[in-house]
């Protein structure tokens, strides 16, 4: 009797996600399809039957990122995909990094999938239960990022970011909320919910119903805020720009329901550099929104991205955006030096360039500021009592973050306790003491 043949082994795919949360989730979104059909994933690309890369175009510093990852893959193993906002853009990446097998834009799942089935075969037919119901998370299992919409409809003179994602395309209410049950039900404690534009939600489907559970629910951002507060879990909410309306969850915010937590890319306070910019909002107006906010949600943190060096930013309009950091009291700030991307409107402005050392040193005058008012308010904190969720356990200090810091762009907070932590525990921290970014204190 001949003995069975060895069962072949599943192949394998090394997988490269760069950029930012919304391609963190079109990279679950593809690794999700994989292990669907059988394949495992690679911890190498040597050890790998093909590797995908997931790119990220939107300045040049990112660009050059992607490419240098593409072509370590090909160095590494040969059998290279390239798929994400880059590959809007396929000539510079056939130029640079030539015999890559496949290439796709933002969002082509399909493409991708028949890319990756012609260089290796699937093991087998996909049987739903090789995944777990919420799909294959590459972030830890206590949170997720829940992306809400694609593409964007605002024209900002600095960015590209409709050309390679298209307009706003949101997902309709009922498909977002199953969804979020589904990270709930399997231990999801915080949902970090983005898209390219937060607050614009719906307004493609012009805030269309859909059901969900018994009801039906309006596509549009408050109602979706309400919805998912409801849930008991942290919500914490991404690139929001500053329209009206952001002012009625602030009333979710105040009631515990969402996190008081608003990350909003002001990019600059200069109306000069905003005009230019294609940008809503002036100092003095965006300062009198705060102040609202506030009052209404006391606990409120605000974190902003800012441009310095954009073209014909004066040192008068520089000095502007610092005054507005410091009377904002911009809770978590970064920075970037202006660069000029190819095909963005910015370019043809026709407005002097800033000096490339006086960009580098208007950056460093910007970070020193922020770091100051950031020191302020972490040296608040001593002697009070905070909300955390725990990231990493440790033997006698655990690592977390309160509801005012997101992961991997804030600070953190270390956490001394007298009983065993766990993470995605939510404990209530005494703190200590305070750094300009990052507090410590004890549980309990």
């Amino acid at each position: 009797m001949n003995a069975p043949a060895p069962e072949k082994p599943a192949p394998r795919i090394s997988f490269v996600s760069l950029g930012c949360p919304k391609a963190l989730v079109d990279s679950e979104r593809i690794v999700t399809r994989l292990r669907a059909e059988g394949y495992e994933l690679a911890k190498t690309h040597a050890g790998a039957d093909a590797v995908v890369v997931n790119t990220c175009g939107f300045l040049d510093s990112a660009k050059k990122e992607s490419l240098d990852a593409i072509r370590a893959a090909l160095a590494e193993n040969g059998k290279v995909i390239v798929t994400g906002c880059m590959g809007a853009e396929p000539d510079e990446i056939e130029r640079a990094a030539p015999g890559v097998l496949s290439i796709s834009g933002p969002q082509a799942y399909e493409s991708v999938m028949q890319a990756v089935h012609k260089a290796v075969a699937p093991p087998h037919d996909p049987f739903v239960d090789l995944v777990p119901e919420q799909g294959v998370k590459l972030t830890p299992r206590h949170y997720a990022y829940l992306k809400i919409s694609e593409g964007c409809n605002n024209t900002c003179s600095f960015c590209i970011i409709p050309k390679l994602r298209g307009r706003l395309v949101s997902r309709p209410a009922g498909d977002v909320l199953r969804e979020a049950e589904k990270l709930v039900r399997a231990g999801v404690k915080e949902l970090l919910v983005i898209s390219q534009d937060t607050g614009a939600y719906g307004v493609d489907l012009r805030y269309a119903q859909s059901q969900f559970a018994d009801r039906a629910v309006r596509t549009k951002f408050i109602d979706l805020a309400r919805e998912l507060g409801s849930l008991g879990v942290w919500v914490r909410l991404h690139y929001i720009y500053p329209y009206p309306h952001i002012d009625d969850v602030l009333e979710l915010m105040a009631d515990g329901k969402i996190l008081p937590y608003l990350d909003i890319p002001f990019q600059h306070a200069s109306p000069n550099v905003l005009r230019a910019m294609k940008r809503p909002g002036d100092h003095e107006t965006m300062l009198e929104r705060i102040r609202t906010w506030r009052k209404a949600a006391p606990d409120l943190a605000i974190r902003s991205t800012f441009i310095v060096g954009f073209p014909g930013e004066t040192e008068d309009d520089f000095r502007q955006l610092l005054d507005f950091l410091s009377e904002a009291r911009i809770d978590r700030a970064g920075a970037f030096e202006y660069e000029p991307v190819a095909g963005a409107p910015a370019n043809d402005l026709g407005l002097a360039a800033v000096d490339p050392d006086l960009k580098k040193a208007r950056w460093k005058r910007l970070m020193e500021a922020q770091q100051k008012v950031s020191a302020r308010i972490s040296q608040g904190k001593v002697g009070k009592r905070v909300r955390a969720i725990v990231d990493e356990v440790g033997p006698s200090v655990a690592k977390g973050r309160t509801t005012a810091d997101a992961p991997q762009i804030d600070g953190t907070i270390h956490i001394a306790s007298h009983r065993r932590l766990r993470a995605g525990d939510i404990v209530d921290v005494r703190v200590e003491r305070a750094d300009a970014y990052d507090l410590q204190g004890t549980a309990g």
